[in-house]
């Protein structure tokens, strides 16, 4: 199977996950929560009724849900049926463009954007850095990228790499099943692996004890449902790519970026930088 080919079926394998997990129904309460994980760094004078973004693989438009009110407009880019899930989430916004490209051929307009972000998308294609480079084309000078790559446990002991490893043989093996028996199979991983692991450092935690080093300890305060939906993102996913935070840096800076500052904390690694 060629690149496009095989990037092609994982457009179609996220476009169903969507349409499994909508996402409606989650509280507004832990969409904020979650939202507030990976937006904490960005800068907030940035969202304001004169400015115009984009938002690259939106797929249920959750992160767009909190930063549309905010600006102008806000370009939603998804090459996914879930651009159809999308609309209906966002419907009560009418400052929203909707494009079902890929970033490849993506037709907004060179430096025409006053902030851009992509959220846990660049490390499901072959050509991440290419594909940076052109969403920091789309942005003004100034303009900040918003970015979240799935870390290489960079800063992790010997045993998260060792699970890293056992994991990633399964997601291999399980990401080329069809659709419904491997969203079947993701759904037991969830209940016999997330859902045990979160409560476990939710009870530590409660008793102040640190979870830092418990695999899957983010989980702690979220629903049953994020787990299901985060287990089929990763273990049913074709093209998985991880990054050191050094690599990521470099990629960000070859890209045009400047200024680039990394969260510090879960999720490993969202970051930031600056049209220069």
């Amino acid at each position: 199977m060629n690149k496009q080919n095989l990037e092609d079926k994982l457009i179609t394998d996220f476009g169903n996950e969507w349409s499994s997990f909508d996402q409606i129904n989650l509280s507004l309460e832990e969409k904020k929560k979650i939202f507030n994980d990976y937006f904490s760094i960005f800068p907030t004078n940035f969202l304001n009724k004169s400015n115009n973004g984009f938002d690259l693989g939106s797929g249920s438009g959750r992160w767009a849900y909190f930063i549309a009110p905010q600006v102008k407009e806000l370009i939603c880019i998804e090459p996914s049926k879930a651009i159809e899930i999308s609309k209906k989430n966002l419907s009560k916004y009418n400052n929203i463009k909707f494009l079902k490209e890929k970033v490849s051929n993506l037709s907004i307009k060179d430096e025409s954007m006053d902030f851009g972000y992509s959220l846990g998308v660049l490390h499901h294609i072959f050509d991440t850095e290419e594909a940076l480079k052109i969403c920091v084309k789309k942005l003004k000078i100034g303009a900040p990228f918003l970015l979240y790559l799935y870390y290489n446990l960079d800063n992790r002991p010997v045993s998260f790499k060792i699970i890293y490893k056992i994991s990633n043989f399964f997601r291999i093996f399980i990401s080329k099943l069809p659709f419904l028996i491997k969203k079947s199979i993701c759904t037991i991983i969830a209940i016999c692996i997330y859902y045990p692991l979160a409560r476990i450092s939710f009870f530590l935690k409660y008793l102040n004890i640190p979870t830092e080093n418990i695999p899957l300890s983010y989980y702690s305060d979220k629903s049953f449902y994020i787990m299901l939906n985060d287990s089929l993102d990763r273990f049913g996913t074709k093209i998985e790519k991880r990054y050191s935070k050094k690599q990521i840096s470099e990629m960000m800076k070859a890209s045009g970026l400047t200024n680039i500052i990394f969260k510090d904390g879960f999720p490993y690694w969202v970051s930031i930088g600056f049209k220069k």
